[in-house]
């Protein structure tokens, strides 16, 4: 645990931010700072809201930036280089046993699946996850629930596939076009990409076959949270409305107004995306956590070793507001 949390201090120190022209890169008092685990369709709700005017309502803005992996996002959280992390709450797991003295807590959940597909070099419309038997795959990193969901659906399957877990979690992509495994898990809308571009196939999906856990969360330092209660709430109001938005509007018109946040991404690719992810039930309704969920999630980091000791709910969640806020729009 001690290593991990010396890899995400230097992380921290030595992570490149790729910035998103969201809003200007300059902190000020209406600017709420977040950084993504990743960049993906799978986070459609957080580009909603910025795009129908959530925030703006709200009266402030966004500057997002991308991690490219939990632990980055966790470091630039505790370096104090983004106000807000959005990733696994695993993150905020392992720093809380870590000891911090301003221990992120995570106070919105915006996905419940897995969001990674499958791709494989050939076609198989009638893949079985037993295919996988002795076969080489990209899964992602040790510690990141990416990895870990996919070790558990294959525990629950009684699979023993050769895992590739040394590689950069923006690099598996590039990896996998190199020539490295036979499967790689990657998210949309880089997987109906690559597909489209005849790289490779779909076969199937992480998510719909491991069930729901919290898969990622918003979160922040205790001290963020304290001083900036109406910016909490504004954030989870706006994201509230735009997964309400989300499910009650058809998914050529959400690919118009996601444009914008994937340069050089068609209208075409980006409308598939949404559908796939539609089809999992990937977004939650209520962004406040349940605790059995929490529960199923330290379950599975339990089960691929990366636990020693579980975490209570209440040391690391917050669901008041994000409560409030669903009760406010679902009314």
């Amino acid at each position: 645990m001690k290593k991990r949390l010396i890899t995400v201090l230097i992380a921290a120190v030595f992570a490149i931010m790729i910035p998103f022209a969201f809003a200007g890169c300059k902190k000020d008092d209406k600017t709420i700072r977040i950084n993504e685990v990743t960049h993906s369709v799978f986070y459609a709700p957080l580009y909603l809201a910025d795009a129908l005017g959530y925030f703006e309502e709200e009266g402030f803005k966004i500057d997002i930036t991308n991690g490219g992996g939990a632990d980055k996002t966790m470091a630039a959280v505790l370096a104090n280089e983004a106000d807000v992390g959005f990733c696994g709450p695993e993150a905020v797991v392992y720093t809380y046993l870590g000891g911090s003295d301003d221990c992120p807590k995570v106070f919105g959940q915006l996905t419940k699946r897995d969001g990674s597909f499958l791709v494989g070099r050939v076609k198989e419309d009638n893949f079985d996850w037993k295919t996988l038997e002795g076969k080489d795959v990209i899964g992602g990193r040790p510690g990141g629930v990416p990895l870990m969901t996919f070790q558990y659906v294959l525990k629950q399957l009684n699979v023993k596939a050769n895992l590739v877990t040394n590689i950069d979690f923006n690099l598996m992509t590039a990896a996998f076009e190199g020539g490295t495994a036979d499967y790689c898990t990657m998210f949309e809308p880089v997987a109906s990409e690559y597909q489209k571009a005849g790289k490779g196939f779909i076969v199937g999906s992480v998510g719909q076959q491991a069930g729901e856990i919290p898969y990622t969360c918003f979160m922040a330092k205790s001290s963020y949270i304290n001083k900036n209660p109406e910016k909490i709430e504004g954030l989870l109001r706006g994201i509230t409305k735009a997964i309400k938005y989300l499910k009650q509007t058809d998914s050529a018109t959400v690919a118009k107004l996601l444009v914008k946040y994937f340069d050089g991404t068609s209208e075409e690719s980006l409308k598939t995306s949404v559908e796939s992810y539609a089809k999992i039930d990937a977004w939650v309704d209520n962004m406040a956590m349940k605790e059995s969920a929490f529960n199923n999630l330290q379950d599975i980091i339990e089960s691929a070793g990366e636990l020693k000791q579980r975490v209570s709910f209440d040391s690391v969640i917050l669901t008041e507001t994000a409560q409030k806020v669903y009760g406010e729009i679902y009314k």
